[in-house]
């Protein structure tokens, strides 16, 4: 199933693709209804798939990126950290570099939206929550997040969560191609076989911190390969069997 939220004509919708068409549905992903309105995907301007009530992220969860930080120590458990809903934007919407900004980096990540709510879960049983994968840019200012020695100001300046372009369910979330490309050169290429903590462990981490509700987001980390980008590159977000994410950076004026 292939889950979109989209503008047609000036009013929001949500939908089901199928093949190039997209039935408008009601309701919320994890429990809609189909309307027997159906338009072509080529009429249509897809936003984010969802305004996630909260984006749970996780640093530091691939080996070659932590190398490439210059870290020396491997996490014993997941690193979180949170973005916030109004960092959020939609495919082919701009990333604002903000003013002042020394360096900007994209990282390409899988990331999962919940369907259910969960709360204090073992993996197995966790796993049952997920509704779907989506793409994601954990964009980053990089400088800011030296200085600051945490992370949140350097993740949650405005459009500093690109997601999309859809949701899709049924895949194997543990051997899933992750890559990134900068004006059209790779940059990023993983694949979540290499995770330090696969998706059933981190959605059980992360539900026995704080309760996971539907339309909640979360990340999985990113590969090496991350760098700066600027006003006028366009960095497109691609994971196996979902799709890609395609971004132009813009100056913010």
């Amino acid at each position: 199933m292939i889950y979109l939220r989209f503008e047609h004509r000036g009013r929001i919708r949500s939908g089901i693709l199928s093949g190039d068409i997209v039935t408008v549905i009601e309701g919320p992903f994890w429990d809609y209804r189909k309307t027997d309105m159906a338009v072509p995907l080529g009429e249509v301007r897809l936003l984010a798939p969802l305004v996630p009530g909260k984006v749970v992220a996780v640093g530091k969860n691939y080996l070659d990126h932590i190398g490439e930080l210059g870290a020396s120590e491997v996490p014993q458990s997941p690193v979180l950290f949170i973005k916030l809903p109004h960092t959020v934007i939609g495919p082919d919407e701009d990333i604002l570099i903000p003013r002042g900004a020394t360096r900007v980096d994209y990282e390409a990540e899988l990331a999962l939206v919940i369907g259910r709510e969960c709360s204090d879960e073992e993996p197995v049983e966790a796993a049952g929550a997920i509704l779907g994968a989506t793409c994601l840019n954990d964009v980053t200012e990089r400088d800011v997040q030296k200085l600051d020695g945490q992370w949140t100001r350097a993740k949650n300046y405005p459009t500093f969560c690109p997601l999309g372009p859809w949701i899709v369910d049924g895949l194997d979330y543990g051997r899933l191609r992750v890559r990134s490309r900068l004006n059209g050169q790779i940059r990023q290429d993983g694949n979540t076989a290499s995770l330090l903590f696969g998706v059933p462990e981190l959605i059980s981490f992360i539900s026995k911190a704080m309760p996971l509700h539907p339309g909640d987001v979360v990340t999985t980390g990113t590969p090496c390969g991350v760098g700066p980008m600027a006003g006028g590159d366009v960095i497109e977000i691609e994971v196996e069997g979902v799709g890609t994410l395609r971004n132009p950076v813009r100056n913010r004026a």
